[in-house]
């Protein structure tokens, strides 16, 4: 072979080589049949949200979200070790669809007409609220109250968006993770902190120096997994398995079994969990 023919040979084969790449990475799409290609399900669950979505000691994700994934998982493979759990934060839950780092988002996902333009969401399973914990021995009850006080949300969230929005007189201390926010308060940095109520009865529970002092502010709202928007084949197998899951009172299994424990009996679980009975 000459030394024009070697040369048009390796040009050649890295331009195959390119164009395969980017054949596979174009097939990455996070579709149902190309998940199943891949023999594995990618979710996006938070870490540091108990009990909902965490990391337990051993380093192994745990929550009423975990609980959801691994049942898609085993009803998708048979198993429930096909689920590949994908830490997030709340701020980059689109980011990780968008990007095709994972297929579903499962990290406590609120829905929102500002959300749902971005992803597509599928069935809710769960009820939620905004809420503000407050120490136990200076109780915030009233949102007048917080006229010109400090409090603190985490970014990316409904609580942010809320106070933003509809109470620009609050003072708006910000946090990437849960863990740093409630950090914050215990050092009483702010007057209180507001998130999902339902991740604020379990954190008070553990924390009786605090308490939820609001239970709800602004509407209810509903969580629900995420796709990449115009993934349809995956929504709609989602959906299915939402329906089919609430008709077995999954939910409330899922409940007892994750989230129970860090509520006790303070809170009815039909507040929380969603199903065929109480759609």
């Amino acid at each position: 072979m000459n030394k024009l023919s070697k040369t048009l040979s390796i040009a050649l084969l890295s331009v195959t080589t390119l164009l395969s790449g980017f054949s596979f990475a174009a097939t990455e799409d996070g579709s149902l049949e190309q998940i199943k290609k891949n023999g594995k399900l990618r979710v996006a669950v938070f870490s540091d949200k108990p009990p909902f979505g965490y990391v337990d000691r051993e380093g192994q994700s745990q929550g009423y979200d975990i609980e959801l994934a691994k049942a898609l998982g085993k009803n998708l493979f048979g198993t429930e070790e096909s689920v590949t759990f994908v830490l997030t934060e709340a701020q980059n839950r689109i980011n990780v669809l968008d990007a095709n780092k994972v297929d579903i988002t499962l990290a406590n996902f609120t829905v929102t007409p500002e959300r749902s333009k971005q992803v597509d969401f599928a069935e809710p399973y769960m009820k939620v609220a905004i809420g503000l914990v407050t120490p136990e021995g200076a109780p915030i009850t009233d949102l007048a109250q917080l006229d010109g006080k400090t409090v603190i949300v985490n970014k990316g969230t409904t609580a942010e968006t809320y106070f933003e929005k509809n109470h620009p007189q609050v003072k708006l201390q910000k946090y990437d993770h849960n863990s740093e926010a409630f950090a914050a308060l215990r050092d009483g940095r702010a007057v209180g902190l507001a998130h999902d109520n339902a991740l604020l009865y379990a954190w008070a529970n553990n924390n009786p120096d605090f308490v939820v002092s609001i239970q709800k502010i602004g509407p209810d709202d509903v969580i629900a997994p995420a796709v990449k928007k115009g993934n349809d084949s995956l929504l709609n197998w989602v959906n299915a398995q939402i329906e089919a899951l609430q008709a077995e009172e999954f939910f409330h299994q899922a409940y007892d079994k994750a989230v129970r424990p860090f509520y006790g009996d303070k809170i009815d679980p039909d507040n929380i969990v969603i199903d065929q009975s109480n759609k």
